[in-house]
């Protein structure tokens, strides 16, 4: 059980010294949420799954409105058209977050988390940078060894941490992998993917709490094992309507 063991240390680690970001994300998106808003998620390459992770899925619930590329984020042919390559090639190109959020009416009334294991490709330093230009306040979830173990290649020569109001640290290795291997060289075993999850579900839990407490937690999407089919359509119904009409505010009209 290496990965196991040294994953667990790695919670520990977040569990120890993200408290006060965590707790600062959550106060945003229960504000921003119980208020009617949106907290757009955005993340490119496998930090997707951080996005996919926070909403629509069971035990999730409206509010926060995910932003993904398919461009940025489908290796699942690999090689090939639509391969890893292109999808690489593609998170750096420098005017492409501007491209995106043409797409969207940017409320300082909303919020954004905008995840990036590194912090140093284009697309969502950018993202980050056009967000907090239209006053929407930013969550930067990055890896602060990852981020600080080069210079950054931006024009800007900044990060994405650099362009937050909030930074969480999922305090990953440089290069990510957590277990040396005897006989090979290189350490293998990722560990963003384990920490994004922890980050964003203690965030969806204590956003929860905030909101429950004043009574404006939305529909929460949740099993018919758990519930029973009919509530648990209807559930399903009432979250994608709430979606659907929050994320509808956000789409840029005509005139803007």
């Amino acid at each position: 059980m290496k990965w196991i063991r040294q994953a667990m240390e790695l919670l520990g680690e977040i569990e120890r010294t993200q408290e006060a970001p965590i707790a600062a994300a959550a106060g945003i998106a229960a504000r921003v949420i119980g208020g009617g808003g949106v907290v757009h998620t955005f993340g490119t390459g496998h930090s997707r799954m951080g996005v996919e992770e926070l909403f629509p899925r069971y035990g999730s619930y409206p509010g926060f409105h995910p932003v993904v590329e398919l461009s940025t984020t489908f290796y699942t042919q690999v090689a090939g058209a639509n391969g890893m390559r292109q999808a690489m090639f593609i998170e750096r190109v420098e005017g492409l977050a501007e491209q995106i959020l043409a797409n969207y009416e940017l409320r300082p009334t909303d919020a954004a988390i905008v995840f990036s294991v590194s912090g140093l490709n284009a697309v969502p330093i950018e993202m980050a940078m056009g967000l907090r230009k239209a006053g929407v306040p930013v969550v930067a979830v990055t890896s602060s060894r990852e981020t600080y173990a080069v210079e950054p290649g931006h024009p800007s020569g900044t990060r994405l941490a650099d362009h937050a109001d909030v930074v969480i640290d999922l305090r990953t290795p440089v290069g990510d992998a957590l277990c040396r291997v005897e006989g090979l060289a290189e350490p293998v075993g990722p560990g963003s993917t384990l920490a994004v999850v922890a980050v964003v579900n203690e965030i969806k839990v204590r956003t929860a709490e905030l909101l429950a407490a004043d009574g404006l937690v939305p529909p929460v999407i949740s099993s018919a094992k758990l519930v029973g089919r009919q509530r648990s359509d209807e559930l399903f119904e009432a979250a994608y309507l709430e979606h659907a009409r929050r994320a509808g505010e956000v789409l840029r009209k005509p005139g803007l």
